[in-house]
């Protein structure tokens, strides 16, 4: 007797497409919630379903004894239609042999019993599937030669005791779980990753790695941070740029905006050993803060860094014209609000459309925001249209999942880091390697991922 995979988003539509391809009854033998689509091994994918089938013994016995019409039946203890005979093998149709236990058809479906079918063996869950089908074969077909009633009542004890043996040889079969699934499974929700990043990362590790792997905890560990890292986007300057350079930080309120903006310009405007001082000026429309003002002006006096306010679009315009020629880079802090006050965020944005069209905008994350306000955050400041992420309160914080799973789904970079207060210390680039070597309770190789995401991650700031 053979199994048939089908899936789809629901049951009934796993049974439609059942039905669209046979002209034969069939019992639908387990059903499990499955993710279906997405990128990067699942992520981003949707929920779904898979039922696995197969066809009944003796369906002309049965639909004798059920009264069922030549269009198709419904016994009433589980969906079954009737259709027609496969014709040929069907892309979307996965098949498994009562005698190998080989699955054909494609690969990337039931990965958690992935190295029985390389090894050419069943699994024990599948070798009791097949004994149960055969003995209730044997007696639906025994049924088909007694009279009506009796044959009624053993087709329904045949039924009864099937599901009871489903039952038991399921819950033995989640026994299986890989030991090491369990620890990173327990690791990405210690670090605050979102559960639909868990679900996708889960999601690739059954389906690319062997149940052989899947028990190596350490090599499992060294396969998720990679993942981990190739979910992470680093922001990538132009390579040319046009002067005056204009980078404007928003963000919410008390993200850390103006002390962002003072340790670039210390860096840019003070210049170090490695890079050459360039002309800088700071600007700032937060004139409804009057602490931001003053803190700002005090910082670039002792820089020697000119400092101006400005209330309206028409006096930012002026302002950047009139210093232009003796500006490389305008550093632009704004005002802090509620990303949920969209009236001031209006008022906001119609003041920096007094900047040139080729202004830069990032915006400032705190790291130790949750999940889903970090989401809330990207969304309502979608109309400045900003270029990156600058992620500050590194130090504040233990678990960085929240950042990582937020930008990964909505697929945004990161552009610098914050970890402190003092200016100009306290500030990074970011990089791959920065992000994992702050995962919580993870067994981080430096050596191997600074050599697996090496490129243009140096911690230091190069001027384009």
């Amino acid at each position: 007797m053979e199994m048939y995979i089908e899936q789809g988003e629901s049951r009934m539509e796993c049974e439609l497409k059942i039905a669209k391809k046979y002209n034969r009854p069939f019992q639908i033998w387990s059903e499990k919630e499955i993710r279906i689509g997405g990128i990067l091994g699942g992520l981003f994918s949707k929920p779904g379903v898979q039922v696995e089938f197969y066809f009944s013994p003796s369906y002309k016995a049965l639909a004798a004894h059920m009264n069922v019409s030549s269009g198709g039946y419904h016994s009433g203890l589980s969906s079954s239609y009737y259709a027609s005979e496969p014709r040929k093998q069907y892309a979307g149709e996965y098949r498994k042999s009562d005698t190998s236990g080989i699955e054909s058809g494609r690969q990337d479906i039931q990965p958690g019993i992935a190295s029985h079918k390389r090894l050419g063996e069943s699994s024990p869950l599948e070798e009791e599937k097949k004994k149960l089908l055969a003995a209730a074969g044997n007696r639906l077909q025994a049924a088909g030669a007694a009279d009506s009633k009796d044959a009624s009542q053993q087709i329904l004890e045949a039924l009864k005791e099937l599901k009871e043996k489903v039952d038991q040889t399921g819950l033995a079969g989640a026994k299986e779980t890989p030991r090491a699934f369990a620890h990173v499974t327990e690791l990405l929700r210690q670090n605050e990753f979102s559960e639909k990043y868990i679900s996708g990362m889960l999601e690739r590790l059954r389906k690319e790695m062997s149940l052989e792997q899947l028990e190596d905890p350490d090599a499992v560990q060294d396969q998720l941070l990679y993942w981990i890292g190739e979910s992470i986007n680093i922001y990538r300057e132009d390579a040319v740029t046009r002067k005056p350079r204009i980078f404007i930080i928003v963000g919410p309120t008390g993200v850390g905006k103006t002390t962002t903006i003072s340790k670039l310009a210390a860096i840019y405007g003070i210049g170090t050993d490695d890079i050459p001082a360039v002309d800088v000026r700071m600007i700032t429309i937060d004139a409804f803060r009057i602490c931001a003002k003053d803190q700002l002006e005090q910082i670039g006096s002792i820089m020697q860094i000119p400092v101006s306010c400005v209330v309206n679009k028409q006096d930012l315009k002026k302002e950047i014209a009139l210093y232009s020629e003796d500006t490389d880079l305008f550093f632009i802090d704004t005002i802090g609000k509620s990303p949920k006050d969209s009236s001031r965020l209006g008022e906001m944005k119609e003041i920096l459309d007094g900047a040139p069209r080729h202004a830069e905008f990032h915006l400032a994350v705190c790291a130790g925001t949750k999940t889903s306000d970090i989401e809330d955050i990207l969304r309502q400041f979608e109309p400045f249209n900003y270029r990156s992420i600058i992620l500050t309160k590194l130090d504040e914080t233990d678990h960085i999942g929240n950042v990582i799973s937020a930008l990964a789904e909505k697929r945004k970079c990161v552009s610098y880091i914050t970890d402190g207060q003092d200016v100009p210390v306290h500030i990074r680039r970011a990089s791959v390697v920065r992000f994992l070597i702050n995962l919580d309770g993870f067994k981080v190789d430096r050596e191997k991922i600074e050599n697996r995401f090496p490129s243009g991650e140096a911690e230091q700031f190069k001027w384009r």
